[in-house]
C-alpha cells in the first residue's frame, strides 16, 4: 500500500514495510535467474571459451578472473545487504514519526575504509604478478621454443628458427606447430596495422604494434587443435583473420619441423607443370613466395608462404577448411577450396588484397580461364 499526503512542494511518500520487501526479493531473485541463466549459456568447451584453460598461462588467467569475479560478488552482496538493512530499519514508519539520526561512526568508517582498500591491493597485486608471469616463461623451465608471430592484413606469418642454423628461419602461415609440454615463446609483429595474437585456450590476447615488438608465451599440455583470431578491429576482415595452434608430441613436432624447412616436392604430372609456369607468369610469385627458408629478420611477402600449402588443414587464414574428421587433410576439399578462392577470393574474405591488386583480377584482359585455374590447383594441390 502507497500513501502520499502533499507537504508543500515535495510531498512525501510512505512505502509499507511488506511491500518494499516484496520489491527487494523480486528484484534478488531477477538478479540471480539472469546469474544462473548465464552459467547454464556458457559452453567451456566451445573453441573460443576462456572457461575451459589447457595451458597453465590461461590457467593463472582464469584464476585470477574468478578471485576477482567472487570477491567483487562478495562485496557487492555485502553492500547491497547493508543498504537494504539500512533502509527496513531507519525507515519512517509514519508521517508523524521521525526516525533515528545517526551522524557518523569513526570506528566503522574506517573499517569501511581500511578493509576495501586492502582488498583492491591484493587483488592488484595478484593481477600484476599474473601480469609479468604471462609475459615472460618462466626460468625453471628446462627447454623452451621461440617463434615469429606476424599480423597481415588478414593472416598470420609464422617463422620458426631452422633446423639448419640459426641464420634462417623456416616460414608458414595460419598453423602454429609446437610440442606438447614446452613453453612457447612468441615475439610479435605487424607490418601494417594493430593486430591482436588471441589463443583463447592457451592465453590471453597481446597487440601485434607496428614498429614495436611485444612477445608473450604459453604452453599446450596436451595434444589438440586450438583456434585463433585477431582480437583487434584491424579493417574490412577483421573477423576472418583466423589461426589454428596444433599441439603434438615433441617427437612428432621436430619431425614436421624438418619437413617444413625442406623443399616441397615436385610432381610429375603434366598439369600441375603447366600449373607451375602460370604461377609465374599470372604474376603469383610476386606476391607468395615457395621457398621454405628465410634468412633471419628478413622480410616475407604480401601474400602468404606457400611452399607447402596442401599439408595444411586450412585456406584462406581458418575460412576453408581442408581436414577430414581425423584432422587429415582431405585432397578433395583442398581441390575444391582452391577451386574457390581463384575464382573469386572476395567472396571468402572481403577486401583481400588478391582480389584488389593482383592483375588477373583487376584486368578483364588477363582474367584466369577455367584451364589455367584447373592447372593452378592442381599445381597447389602437389605442394606438400
Amino acid at each position: 500500500m502507497v500513501t502520499m499526503k502533499n507537504r508543500g512542494v515535495f510531498g512525501s511518500v510512505f512505502i509499507n514495510s511488506s511491500r518494499t520487501q516484496k520489491i527487494v526479493l523480486l528484484l534478488m531473485s531477477l538478479a540471480l535467474s539472469v546469474l544462473a541463466a548465464g552459467c547454464f549459456i556458457i559452453d567451456p568447451s566451445a573453441n573460443q571459451s576462456t572457461f575451459e584453460p589447457l595451458g597453465p598461462v590461461a590457467e593463472r588467467q582464469l584464476t585470477i578472473f574468478w578471485w576477482i569475479l567472487i570477491g567483487g560478488a562478495v562485496v557487492f552482496v555485502l553492500v547491497g545487504a547493508a543498504l537494504i538493512y539500512a533502509l527496513v530499519k531507519f525507515r519512517r514508519r509514519s508521517e508523524e514519526e521521525t526516525p533515528i539520526q545517526v551522524h557518523g561512526n569513526t570506528r566503522l568508517e574506517l573499517l569501511w575504509t581500511i578493509i576495501p582498500a586492502i582488498v583492491v591491493m591484493g587483488f592488484a597485486i595478484a593481477s600484476i604478478n599474473t601480469l609479468f608471469y604471462s609475459a615472460n616463461v618462466p626460468k625453471d623451465s628446462e627447454k623452451t621454443i621461440t617463434l615469429e608471430a606476424i599480423g597481415h592484413q588478414w593472416w598470420f606469418e609464422f617463422r620458426y628458427p631452422s633446423p639448419n642454423g640459426p641464420e634462417n628461419e623456416v616460414v608458414t602461415a595460419n598453423e602454429v606447430y609446437i610440442p606438447v609440454g614446452i613453453p612457447v615463446r612468441i615475439n610479435l609483429e605487424s607490418v601494417d596495422v594493430i593486430h591482436s595474437f588471441w589463443v583463447p585456450k592457451l592465453a590471453g590476447k597481446v597487440d601485434m604494434v607496428p614498429s614495436e615488438g611485444n612477445h608473450m608465451w604459453f604452453q599446450a599440455d596436451e595434444p589438440g587443435e586450438f583456434y585463433g583470431q585477431c582480437a583487434e578491429y584491424c579493417g574490412t576482415s577483421h573477423a576472418n583473420m583466423k589461426f589454428k595452434v596444433i599441439a603434438v608430441e615433441p617427437a612428432e613436432f621436430d619431425t614436421w619441423l624438418s619437413d617444413q624447412a625442406a623443399p616441397a616436392l615436385e610432381s610429375g604430372d603434366p598439369l600441375a607443370k603447366e600449373g607451375a609456369g602460370i604461377f609465374k607468369d599470372a604474376g603469383c610469385s610476386g606476391c607468395h613466395s615457395l621457398k621454405t627458408i628465410a634468412k633471419t629478420g628478413s622480410k616475407g611477402r604480401v601474400g602468404p608462404n606457400l611452399a607447402h600449402v596442401a599439408s595444411r588443414r586450412d585456406l584462406a587464414a581458418g575460412m576453408m577448411n581442408n581436414a577430414d574428421g581425423a584432422g587429415n587433410v582431405n585432397d578433395a576439399y583442398l581441390q575444391e577450396n582452391l577451386r574457390k578462392w581463384l575464382e573469386n577470393p572476395s567472396e571468402i574474405k572481403p577486401g583481400n588484397l588478391m582480389s584488389s591488386q593482383a592483375a588477373v583480377y583487376t584486368d578483364p584482359n588477363k582474367t584466369l580461364t577455367e584451364r589455367q585455374i584447373s592447372a593452378l590447383v592442381a599445381y597447389l594441390t602437389s605442394l606438400k
